[in-house]
């Protein structure tokens, strides 16, 4: 996409009370796909041991068919701001629903291995699409004085998704006498667990008929009148209108098709600002956050945890990543990006090492000790709370804003993939780490949280109350 929505200039509107409803109706109705990313990225941490033992392979296929679903990710991350700025944002979420649909139902019913991999790499692209598209289209309609706690809600969606999903598998898991191979509608429990997603999925096909399109798409194309009537349905009557039109036409004549060339410059290939982007990506996923959701009944399983009581843990710790994420949308246009950036940082170092810790000792009859098993439990929710309340929030708002305008959709699109692709690196090499040893897997985790802290004191700027614009 060329860019995301203007800041507030002189005819910006900023919504009137009466509007600020339907606005909000709008950005969680974009924010769907960011549930769905969620659902799905987690959803899979149910099936993990009944897809071993079903198809009867070890640690290492195990991880790439948990983590091939992340090459579609970082491929549709890639592509989909060009798919957007072709046929709209709305045709694009459109897209992404059904890609969702039919995913959900092949991975239900696969019949081998190989075609169960390939409807996640299918979910996958629609995920990378999603991941993109929602932030942008909330960026493009949300009135400025709210952009960032509007902003916040894609990862609002995928944190409640991500729980949703925990309470769907316990209760699927529940219901086939705690087996994943138990049998539930003729299926066996993990397939019900993938298939359930295809609810999810047509909802968000249906509510993406029900908002509007992006009026900086609508003015692309030369639909003035159109764009007009959404900018008064998102900032209200008084905005003026032809100015508003006026300054987002400008910004766009000022602007040019960003591409990868764009990037390129500086003494490393990228810009030093790409760069900055890309490092967020990769240190949110390499402190392993999503080892947290897509192996965690697994984890707690390997340490003597009962299957029923590690999925109901695997829930409460997708709560404290709701908690969490609330506190990160409270704060983010309070205190700023960097400084909830940083509390986060030293808050998962805590964490991780704890983990570290407890998990270095020997298992007894196949359970940690009483003391380590606690501090585990606990720690595992202390890393979840910090990175929720920090990096889980602050990375996907500030890569919304921090690119200068004339490379907003290419940069971003670059750190989206980078994202994805750290992702599969973190999902893919977990199984073999942690047997290898499962406390020197969390010792790496938490140096890369530890290297964080550096990072944005040294490369990171806050752009909070910043207007786009500005960036640069």
């Amino acid at each position: 996409m060329t860019s995301t929505a203007q800041a507030p200039q002189s005819g910006a509107g900023t919504a009137h009370p009466e509007h600020l409803g339907h606005v909000i109706f709008i950005a969680a109705a974009a924010a769907m796909g960011g549930f769905l990313f969620g659902y799905d990225s987690s959803v899979i941490n149910g099936a993990v041991e009944a897809i071993r033992d079903r198809y009867d392979i070890g640690s290492a296929a195990l991880a790439q068919v948990i983590a091939i679903a992340l090459i579609g990710c970082a491929i549709g991350a890639a592509t989909a701001g060009r798919i957007a700025d072709r046929i709209g944002r709305i045709r694009c979420m459109q897209i992404a629903a059904t890609l969702f649909t039919i995913s959900a139902v092949g991975s239900a019913l696969p019949f081998a291995l190989w075609d169960l991999a390939f409807w996640r790499i299918v979910g996958g692209f629609a995920i990378g699409m999603a991941s993109v598209i929602g932030p942008a289209y909330i960026a493009e309609v949300a009135p400025p004085a709210y952009r960032g706690r509007l902003g916040s809600f894609q990862q609002a969606a995928i944190v409640v998704g991500i729980a949703i999903s925990q309470l769907v598998n316990w209760g699927l898991l529940n219901a086939a006498g705690g087996n994943q191979r138990g049998h539930l509608m003729g299926l066996e429990a993990w397939q019900v667990m993938l298939g359930v997603m295809v609810i999810p999925a047509a909802l968000y096909g249906l509510l993406s008929f029900a908002i509007p399109e992006s009026p900086r798409f609508l003015l692309s194309v030369g639909k003035r009148e159109r764009a007009k009537e959404i900018l008064v349905e998102v900032e209200g009557k008084g905005t003026d209108l032809d100015k508003r039109v006026a300054e987002i036409e400008h910004a766009m004549k000022s602007e040019h098709r960003s591409t990868f060339k764009d990037l390129l410059g500086g003494g490393f290939f990228f810009k030093p600002i790409v760069w900055v982007g890309i490092g967020l990506s990769v240190f949110q996923q390499f402190v392993g956050i999503n080892v947290a959701f897509y192996y965690s009944s697994t984890l707690w399983q390997s340490v003597g945890v009962d299957p029923t009581d590690s999925f109901f843990y695997s829930f409460t710790t997708s709560i404290i990543n709701i908690l969490g994420t609330v506190i990160a949308m409270i704060f983010v246009d309070r205190i700023g990006r960097k400084p909830l950036a940083l509390i986060g940082s030293v808050g998962m170092v805590v964490g991780l090492a704890l983990e570290a810790w407890a998990f270095s000792y020997h298992l007894v009859d196949g359970k940690l000790p009483a003391t380590q098993g606690w501090v585990a439990l606990v720690a595992a929710h202390i890393f979840v709370l910090f990175f929720a309340l920090s990096w889980g929030v602050v990375v996907w708002v500030m890569l919304g804003e921090m690119f200068p305008n004339r490379i907003r959709a290419a940069a971003l699109g670059v750190a989206a993939a980078a994202q994805w692709i750290a992702n599969w690196a973190i999902t893919a090499s977990f199984p073999s780490l942690a047997d290898w040893n499962l406390s020197g897997t969390y010792v790496i985790y938490t140096v890369f949280a530890a290297l964080s802290i550096p990072f944005v004191l040294r490369f990171v700027k806050e752009t909070k109350g910043k207007a786009l614009e500005e960036m640069g």
